[in-house]
């Protein structure tokens, strides 16, 4: 009897082993990061591509990043708006921005700080940082 019950036991672990598993609900909607975000560098396709100018290439990789969690383009939300981060900075600007991208900050725009991106090229970091300048009124 003991041989037939661990045997049902063992042909149920390995069937649930083997399963296709799907998830039952998504990240969003549990609020809990199930896994560590890829690099932004792999994530973008169509940005690979060359057909885009740096700034729409910028803008893809922003819509791509968590950035809009703590941004919007033309309103205050947890930090600055774009528009009010183009309008205090300039092209000279870029590579420090960029940098800050990568890895975060705080004390610019208030207390709360920015969250780093460590795993962004510094390419990427300044072809969104274009692309924030670009919004400037």
């Amino acid at each position: 009897m003991k041989k037939l019950v661990l045997g049902a036991v063992l042909l149920t672990l390995t069937m649930t082993s083997c399963s296709d598993k799907k998830p039952t609900e998504t990240a969003v909607e549990s609020n809990v990061m199930l896994e560590e975000p890829k690099p932004v560098d792999t994530a973008v396709s169509s940005a690979k591509s060359g057909t885009l100018t740096p700034e729409a290439e910028g803008k893809e990789l922003l819509e791509g990043m968590d950035c809009l969690s703590c941004h919007k383009v033309d309103a205050k939300l947890v930090g600055p708006s774009y528009q009010d981060v183009a309008a205090k900075y300039s092209e000279a600007d870029i590579d420090m921005l960029a940098q800050k991208i990568i890895d975060g900050g705080k004390g610019n725009w208030g207390d709360i700080p920015m969250t780093p991106h460590a795993g962004m090229s510094k390419e990427n970091a300044q072809k969104m940082v274009k692309y924030i300048l670009s919004l400037r009124k």
